[in-house]
C-alpha cells in the first residue's frame, strides 16, 4: 500500500497501477475540495454545530418556562378555588385588611 502513495502525483511512475493511482488522486482532490467547502462556504459545519447548540439551549429554556407557566397556573387555580388562599395572598401582597383590622408594615 505504501507503494501506491509514493510520488502519487508523478504520472510517469503509475505503471500497471494507473487506474488505482488516478482514482487515488481523484479521491484526494475531491475529498480536499469537499472538506474545504464545508469549512469555507456560508452554510458550513461550524454553523450547523452552532445552530444545534442554540436549538438545544432554546429547548431547555422552553422547558423551564413551561414549568414556570404550569406552576403559575396551579397557583392561579388555587387562588380562584380556595377563599383562604386568596385572602392570604391579598393580605401578603397588597396589604388588604378587613374592617377594624390594623395593618403594620415592617421593613426587613
Amino acid at each position: 500500500m505504501a507503494g501506491i502513495f509514493k510520488n502519487i502525483w508523478d504520472k510517469d511512475k503509475d505503471g500497471n497501477r494507473k487506474s488505482q493511482r488516478s482514482f487515488l488522486r481523484f479521491f484526494i482532490v475531491a475529498t480536499s475540495f469537499f472538506v474545504l467547502m464545508m469549512f469555507i462556504k456560508r452554510d458550513n459545519v461550524i454553523r450547523w454545530i452552532q445552530a444545534g447548540i442554540t436549538i438545544r439551549d432554546q429547548k431547555h429554556q422552553i422547558e423551564h418556562l413551561q414549568n414556570r407557566i404550569d406552576g403559575m397556573n396551579a397557583h392561579i387555580n388555587n387562588l380562584t378555588t380556595d377563599r383562604d388562599s386568596l385572602e392570604k395572598f391579598a393580605r401578603e401582597q397588597y396589604f388588604f385588611a378587613e374592617h377594624g383590622e390594623d395593618v403594620y408594615l415592617v421593613d426587613e
